[in-house]
């Protein structure tokens, strides 16, 4: 049996909007354009068939691995944890003991992990070097060039 996977409940509810768009529109849409292409004659040199039936295989794949995260789901809800220390779903400022500069991360399951959106994974190196700290701990960070010393500013659970 497959291990269940942490998600924060924004995360499930993404992957479930994307299913529905991906059922209600895009399936629908690509079925049409299969039809329409299939009407232009000979299919073995039918260029907007190939196409069509290939965004099928790609939507199709899409579809089903998303139906196997969201029954492998584990959603935490965060607004029942304490924020005494780094878990899953936390948001933790940092300070970054070298440069002052202050860093905010969520820690998400893997995928949900967005850097550009300041979320990371738990198996991050930041994030696992985080989880079970408490706000005023220094942690130290082995990054490819070398290491990091942060230190916990604040820890909190946004929805």
């Amino acid at each position: 049996m497959a291990e269940k996977m942490p998600m924060t409940k924004k995360g499930y509810i993404k992957l479930q909007d994307e299913l529905d768009r991906l059922r209600k529109e895009a399936r629908p849409a690509n079925i049409r354009a299969i039809a329409e292409a299939r009407g232009h004659g000979d299919l073995s040199e039918n260029a907007e068939y190939h196409a069509a039936k290939e965004e099928q295989g790609h939507i199709e794949g899409r579809i089903q691995e998303i139906q196997g995260k969201l029954a492998l789901a584990n959603v935490i809800d965060t607004s029942k944890l304490s924020n005494e220390k780094v878990v899953f779903g936390a948001t933790v400022t940092l300070l970054d003991m070298d440069s002052e500069e202050e860093k905010r991360y969520t820690l998400v399951g893997t995928d949900e992990a967005d850097l550009k959106d300041g979320k990371i994974s738990t198996i991050s190196p930041v994030g696992k070097a985080l989880l079970g700290h408490k706000v005023g701990d220094t942690v130290t960070v082995r990054v490819p060039a070398g290491t990091v010393d942060y230190e916990i500013q604040d820890i909190c659970f946004e929805d």
